[in-house]
């Protein structure tokens, strides 16, 4: 089997590898190659599925920026890194290097649902900031051409609130931090890393997640409602909802 790139790791890991058939609507977007790998963290013996959406082309990106995305909660069933690939696909049309994360494991607990959310939840979050923390680690030993310096983390849902704790602890690793519909974890009250936040418009967030009026204005942080339902951030949303969505995000992602 052929690969688009190869790469030498210290760890096992499985691969598979396709091309994403996507039709480009204009005519600087990029194709799009999908790899995907599961790579063994041997501190925690845990398996990490991840998928990288990059641009396919014979000139060569200098320095692409990394994205991170992490998903929504999947009840453990697995596959859910690949159910926004309208996202995925989109950013790396426009020459971005993206990684989705597949969190849940079937053999993971399941995620509670009842008595404080924000404490029997904290360490399924950590055990998603150490997922990141460790792919990223692994992404510089392997892949140290890109730029990491203008790394962004998108998560949605649970993955969001992943992405909020993991911006807490290690927000010198990150430059820009988008969550969508995060509803849990606190989002850093800082400038750096740039902060943004799509909510939808049937779930509210936890009293404290979001910064209030002056807050955002201090550390400029964007909070932006939207008419999309909490569940249709993900590939079951309309044409129209996901078109909104790569509309912001790449809007975030332009912005100095």
């Amino acid at each position: 089997m052929k690969y688009s790139f190869s790469i030498l790791f210290a760890v096992p890991l499985f691969i598979t590898s396709c091309t994403v058939q996507k039709k480009n609507n204009q005519s600087h977007d990029y194709k799009v190659k999908l790899d995907t790998l599961t790579f063994l963290d041997q501190s925690r013996n845990r398996k990490i599925p991840v998928a990288f959406y990059y641009p396919k082309t014979d000139k060569k990106i200098l320095n692409p920026q990394v994205i991170i995305f992490n998903h929504g909660y999947g009840l453990n069933k697995g596959g859910d890194y690949l159910v926004y690939s309208y996202l995925m696909e989109k950013l790396a049309s426009k020459g971005y290097f993206t990684v989705s994360i597949q969190h849940e494991l079937a053999t993971d607990s399941l995620l509670p649902t009842e008595g404080n959310l924000q404490m029997v939840r904290r360490p399924f979050w950590q055990n998603g900031s150490d997922n990141i923390l460790f792919v990223l680690n692994e992404l510089k030993k392997t892949k140290p051409e890109l730029d990491y310096k203008h790394l962004t983390l998108i998560g949605h849902s649970n993955g969001g609130d992943m992405v909020a704790l993991f911006g807490n602890q290690h927000p010198n690793l990150v430059y820009k931090l988008i969550t969508m519909d995060n509803r849990r974890m606190f989002l850093p009250r800082t400038s750096v890393p740039k902060i943004y936040s799509l909510r939808s418009n049937d779930y509210p967030a936890d009293e404290g997640v979001l910064p209030n009026e002056t807050e955002q204005k201090k550390y400029s942080i964007t909070v932006q409602p939207t008419s999309i339902n909490h569940g249709h951030m993900d590939n079951k949303g309309s044409d129209e909802e996901k078109k909104i969505l790569n509309d912001f995000v790449l809007k975030y992602l332009s912005e100095q």
